[in-house]
């Protein structure tokens, strides 16, 4: 019966979490259209922030909670499901996924070196305060060259930005950081339970559920034709990940880096991300090549069951 209290309060605290984030990227969105923000712009910070927001949330609650190890999990977790299992699934629904920009301008440049520094920062299984800031001096740089070629809408051309979307970020904010909270102690109590690391459900429980967002976006993004937007949501929401969702967490306290995560997990995490570049190089991602990539997430789950 305990265990399915905690399972029930899991699932109940990880759909606030995901509901609370859509308040928050929606009203974000708004509000930065109101400023004479770009689209692109928009979809490639705002919107993948908003996407990671719900990984941010669990990781500092983990630290909070003493399950720091939870972090690097959850981050690694998320950008092998990102790849694999969205961009995969947007591959396989809508057949061929045409790229109207070239990625590797910027942005697919950008994923590359960040998936390759986290590597770096972790080999000795240590996050210093110096490889955080390293870390969120990337995001930095990132978010100085996508702003640089924003074009601003004329004034009579912004919508406006409601009460009610300064209600919903502040509200959205609010319910993620509770939803993130339960979250964590859900799994904490199924972990002590089950006798499993909670290492495993953060690269896998955790990493699925904080990933539905890009799920969402992605399908839906595909579904109606913009699909570019579905790749850009993937490429931001990694590289926020690596970035910030492991050097916040990694200021506020000591984390723990499991040796097998280095060992596999995060190999695996880089083979991917070649992997995505390489399926973009010409613009296109057909859908015997999503067929791959659900190959490689099954090998992800299949690894973590054997654990």
């Amino acid at each position: 019966m305990d265990l399915l209290l905690y399972i029930g309060i899991f699932i109940a605290a990880l759909a606030t979490l995901l509901k609370a984030s859509n308040w928050f990227v929606d009203s974000a969105e708004s509000i930065g259209l109101s400023m004479g923000i770009s689209p692109f712009i928009i979809g490639v910070t705002i919107v993948a922030f908003g996407t990671s927001l719900p990984e941010l949330a669990t990781s500092l609650a983990s630290v909070f909670a003493g399950q720091s190890e939870i972090v690097v999990g959850n981050v690694i977790g998320s950008n092998i499901t990102n790849i694999a299992l969205v961009l995969g699934l947007t591959a396989i629904v809508v057949k061929n996924i045409h790229l109207d920009n070239d990625l590797w301008l910027i942005d697919m440049s950008f994923l590359w070196a960040s998936a390759f520094m986290l590597w770096f920062v972790l080999a000795d299984s240590h996050l210093g305060t110096f490889e955080c800031i390293l870390l969120i001096l990337g995001l930095i740089l990132f978010l100085t060259y996508s702003f640089k070629g924003n074009e601003r809408a004329d004034s009579a051309d912004r919508p406006k930005a409601l009460p009610k979307h300064y209600l919903l970020l502040v509200l959205g904010g609010v319910l993620v950081y509770f939803g993130a909270e339960y979250t964590i102690y859900a799994i904490t109590e199924i972990s002590t339970i089950l006798t499993i690391p909670p290492k495993l459900i953060a690269l896998s429980a955790v990493a699925i559920g904080t990933s539905l967002p890009e799920v969402v976006v992605s399908l839906t993004a595909a579904r109606r034709g913009k699909a570019s937007i579905a790749i850009g949501n993937v490429l931001g929401s990694n590289i926020f990940n690596t970035f910030i969702v492991m050097a916040i967490p990694g200021l506020i306290g000591n984390l723990e880096i499991p040796a097998d995560i280095i060992s596999f997990y995060l190999p695996l995490m880089i083979v991917m991300t070649i992997l995505f570049g390489v399926m973009a190089f010409d613009r296109l991602i057909t859908r015997w090549e999503g067929w791959i990539l659900l190959l490689f997430y099954l090998l992800f789950m299949g690894q973590i069951v054997q654990s």
